[in-house]
């Protein structure tokens, strides 16, 4: 099977770059550093080998910040406007792809909830909500 690339980019556009399948897994992580990080109920992560990513543009306005506390737990974002982007991971064996950065949907549907336990009661677990294609009325 050919491989396919993927381009993403911060919220402003500042910092792009491309990621080529195959992806090692697709993840949806509720565990509360990803929730702090992301600002919502859990992080969309796609796994992929180092090799498989490059940065397109703006480089230099990406940050990487790894909690001290952490073992393994890092976030990277853009300087100019905050969105989370890619970053490796601290062993170097895979990029962390923050699924909602990319401009296309990727072909891997996600594969499993992580740190499910974790996750609030506000989440998007309640399958009987009202669904709206826009902005909610009042």
């Amino acid at each position: 099977m050919a491989s396919v690339v993927l381009h993403g980019r911060c919220l402003c556009g500042t910092v792009t770059y491309e990621v080529a399948s195959p992806f090692l897994r697709f993840a949806h992580c509720h565990c509360s550093r990803c929730r702090r990080a992301t600002g919502s109920a859990h992080a969309s992560n796609l796994y992929v080998d180092p090799s498989r990513f490059r940065w397109t543009s703006g480089e230099t306005a990406v940050k990487r910040y790894d909690l001290p506390s952490a073992r393994s737990f890092a976030t990277t974002f853009c300087t100019a406007c905050g969105a989370p982007l890619p970053h490796h991971t601290r062993s170097g064996r895979e990029v962390v792809v923050p699924a909602g950065s990319l401009d296309e949907e990727p072909a891997l549907a996600p594969q499993a909830h992580i740190f499910f336990a974790s996750r609030p009661g506000w989440s998007c677990a309640n399958e009987n909500m009202s669904r709206f294609n826009a902005y909610a009325d009042g």
